[in-house]
């Protein structure tokens, strides 16, 4: 089974407005209906990716977003999938294409880095490797098909089980949209060495 994490073919263009520096100090907390998932990224690995994440989460840009669509195959759950602007109010049938004039960011896949379970990655357009804006994906499960295709630039290290609930979600019949509405409430960034497993932390 080929599955294909990707922003339908709505022409997105670049800003060309440079990304600040990303910070390998912080963490992301997102606060969603169903609990808390903390990711740590891999600056070193995807800085363009990084940034790009860090600056959208210090302006509030994924508050009130969804986790719009949940990768299933027969046997497993394979990953989820948010960060459209789109799933704020827009009409449901344009959730996952994106909106017209957000910043792109180029390719950075990793020859080292693997498409694990807890893996955050950047969705993209199918036809165009450098299209990636502000979607992205977690996998709850390996998914190695996905090696060398999309930006790997972080990793759940808290909360795995608030995606596996996610993933596990019923879906819209004959859609991959979650029946009950997956809501980012914020995401807000906190230093690693502030952090507190478990807890909640003071944000950026």
């Amino acid at each position: 089974m080929t599955v294909v994490l990707l922003l339908l073919s709505i022409p997105l263009a670049s800003c060309g407005v440079s990304e600040p520096a990303p910070d390998p100090e912080s963490l992301a907390i997102l606060e969603t209906t169903y609990g808390q998932i903390v990711i740590e990224f891999f600056a070193q690995d995807a800085p363009k990716h990084t940034a790009n994440f860090q600056e959208l989460a210090r302006e509030g840009f994924y508050s009130g977003t969804r986790f719009h669509r949940v990768v299933k195959s027969a046997k497993d759950y394979i990953a989820i999938q948010g960060g459209d602007p789109n799933t704020i109010s827009g009409d449901p049938r344009t959730w996952g294409q994106g909106q017209p004039g957000q910043k792109t960011v180029p390719a950075e896949f990793s020859k080292t880095l693997k498409h694990v379970r807890g893996i955050v990655s950047a969705a993209r357009k199918s036809n165009d490797i450098n299209s990636a804006t502000s979607q992205f994906f977690i996998c709850s499960s390996p998914s190695p098909q996905w090696d060398g295709q999309y930006s790997i630039f972080g990793r759940v290290v808290e909360g795995m089980n608030i995606v596996d609930s996610i993933a596990r979600a019923p879906v819209f019949p004959n859609t991959d949209k979650p029946l009950d509405p997956v809501v980012v409430s914020r995401v807000y960034l906190v230093k690693r060495s502030e952090w507190k497993p478990g807890g909640n932390s003071a944000g950026q």
